[in-house]
């Protein structure tokens, strides 16, 4: 379904003299395929998330590798026809709707340029198949303005919204965490239930790696613009191989006062990290690992396989391969 081959993407910044290349994305490799799953990206804040999310919309061009989508390469597609397979669901649903336009008319309009049907009547009727699969029905949107429904409606509205067109991959950017815990979990339970339910693919995308476990079937850790460890969610979550994927279990609510202080001491030690790692083709956690070897700062690690999991650490091909 979803392919992405050895992708960089890299930005110029500075002027000149002082300009400098920064990869938001090095050298990301995954894969999505099979029967529907929810496929979670979970990282820190400037990691490369959504920049991963804006290269499978088309939105901006990978600098370097390929993205293939249902055996086609994604720089193949037309805007038309990528948005038949994939659709967003942004972070903040108060954007996401015009607030002078009521919702069922934004929705009508979005039908008529879909040209789905020219009769008034077979567009209800989409619109409220589209409704009722996220829990609403017309009558809870008919003659309302954004600003008259909740967040969390609001969010299920930008979900039908995506279903209108029968997307197979839904991308979904930090869908829940403007919404409050109680919220959060009806809409994760609707991701549940429409990849059981319907032929789509979540691509979800989250700091949280709470909801990363309640939710996954496959994850894949990104630091710094570079994944580390991806493999099933039980897998990387309960038996992280990747530090830094330990140190993102550790951050997890509801831990010891030892824990903390831990963590915290970790948190000070990385400040010489800073965004330098950008720049350069090594480890991003090489400054805060406490495995570091004299490879990590000659050489990136490569990715290497064990037991289902990928991850991009020395400290496992030394073990395997006694020696580097």
């Amino acid at each position: 379904m979803l392919r992405f081959e050895r992708v960089c993407k890299t930005f110029s910044v500075g002027r000149l003299l002082s300009k400098s290349v920064i990869h938001a994305v090095w050298d990301a490799s995954f894969e999505i395929a099979g029967e529907p799953v929810v496929f979670t990206l979970v990282g820190e804040s400037g990691s490369g998330k959504t920049t991963i999310a804006n290269l499978l919309l088309k939105t901006m061009n990978p600098t370097s590798g390929n993205i293939w989508l249902m055996n086609k390469n994604l720089k193949d597609y037309s805007k038309a026809q990528l948005i038949k397979i994939v659709q967003p669901v942004f972070q903040d649903p108060f954007e996401t709707f015009n607030p002078l336009k009521r919702v069922e008319a934004y929705f009508l309009l979005m039908l008529k340029k879909m040209k789905t049907s020219k009769a008034k009547s077979s567009n209800y009727n989409l619109l409220e198949r589209a409704l009722n699969e996220v829990g609403l029905t017309l009558e809870d949107i008919k003659g309302r303005y954004p600003h008259e429904l909740s967040g969390g409606q609001l969010q299920r509205l930008s979900i039908a919204r995506s279903l209108l067109i029968s997307p197979k991959i839904l991308v979904a950017d930090e869908p829940v965490s403007m919404l409050d815990a109680s919220l959060r979990i009806s809409v994760l339970n609707l991701f549940r239930k429409l990849r059981d339910q319907k032929v789509l693919h979540i691509f979800y995308i989250t700091h949280d790696l709470a909801t990363a476990y309640y939710i996954s079937d496959y994850i894949a850790v990104i630091l710094k613009g570079s994944i580390v460890e991806s493999g099933p969610a039980d897998k990387v979550l309960t038996s992280p191989l990747h530090p830094y994927t330990q140190l993102l279990r550790e951050s997890v609510p509801d831990i010891t006062k030892k824990t903390r202080q831990q963590i915290a001491k970790r948190q000070i030690e990385s400040t010489v990290e800073s965004a330098q790692l950008h720049l350069r083709h090594l480890c991003k956690f090489m400054y805060r690992c406490p495995y570091k070897r004299e490879i990590c700062e000659k050489k990136a690690p490569p990715a290497l396989t064990l037991d289902g999991v990928a991850v991009r650490c020395w400290f496992y091909h030394n073990s395997v391969k006694g020696g580097v």
